[in-house]
């Protein structure tokens, strides 16, 4: 479990996180979602340590991490997995490289035994014969598959995903939301997913945060969002004109 009390983050004399306290349940889907500009890719970077935070703190399973030191905090990344917006993977590595990367940081295993897991976690992505191609000869769909094997490479108590379904289309994003579901139910882990996609709200939020100007304005499951109240989350859920006309003729 990750548990956040308190956060608060600033830049300058904009504030951009006021008094953020969630609770984020292992072997679930825990959705922060919101509109661009909302705090959320800020608070996810607060997490896992690439800011620090003004005020509050940052727990993984009882431990405070923002009261860490730099050896402390590394114990905690080696068990943390991060799918970045755009999947960041490096250009000039191959798919198996890419995999191979975190288990060179933060392993002690052998190169066969990295080359075990990463051709492991390939499989289960489904990507078993792209071992060899460089991030330039794979789809969009290819890479963001690539970046959550690399991301599970480490075997993570915890996995953060921004934004893992940006620029793809629907039908990929819903393999890529499949994906992130079953590795969460079958290894137990603590699912975070930073996103505005509502197939992604609909399909795999198990519990959903709504972040709002940097407040957090409901929270709930997606059985219960699409009949929430709310007029800044009625906005954002129906922002289309085609959701506005399903809410008209079936939920009302």
């Amino acid at each position: 479990m990750i548990e956040l009390r308190h956060i608060s983050k600033s830049f300058a004399s904009r504030k951009v996180l006021n008094d953020i306290s969630l609770g984020f349940e292992q072997g679930k889907c825990n959705l922060i979602i919101g509109e661009s500009g909302s705090g959320k890719t800020v608070l996810a970077k607060c997490m896992v340590g690439l800011l620090k935070v003004d005020t509050g703190e940052v727990l993984y399973d009882q431990r405070n991490f923002t009261r860490m030191n730099f050896f402390e905090k590394k114990i905690i990344r080696q068990e943390m997995g991060v799918l970045f917006q755009g999947g960041a993977l490096f250009d000039s590595m191959t798919v198996e490289e890419n995999i191979i990367f975190p288990l060179s940081m933060f392993t002690e295993k052998t190169v066969e035994e990295k080359v075990d897991r990463a051709q492991f976690c390939l499989q289960r992505v489904n990507l078993t014969n792209a071992s060899k191609l460089y991030p330039s000869e794979l789809s969009g769909g290819m890479k963001k598959r690539v970046a959550i094997a690399r991301a599970i490479a480490v075997s993570p108590r915890y996995l953060i995903c921004d934004e893992p379904n940006s620029g793809l289309d629907p039908i990929t994003s819903i393999v890529i939301d499949e994906l992130i579901k079953e590795i969460t139910y079958e290894y137990n882990i603590t699912t975070i997913v930073i996103t505005h996609d509502m197939n992604s709200v609909l399909e795999i939020g198990d519990n959903i945060a709504f972040l709002y100007k940097g407040d957090i304005l409901w929270k709930g499951n997606k059985e219960q969002i699409l009949h929430a109240g709310k007029k800044e989350l009625v906005d954002f859920v129906y922002a289309t004109k085609f959701l506005r006309e399903f809410r008209k003729r079936v939920i009302e």
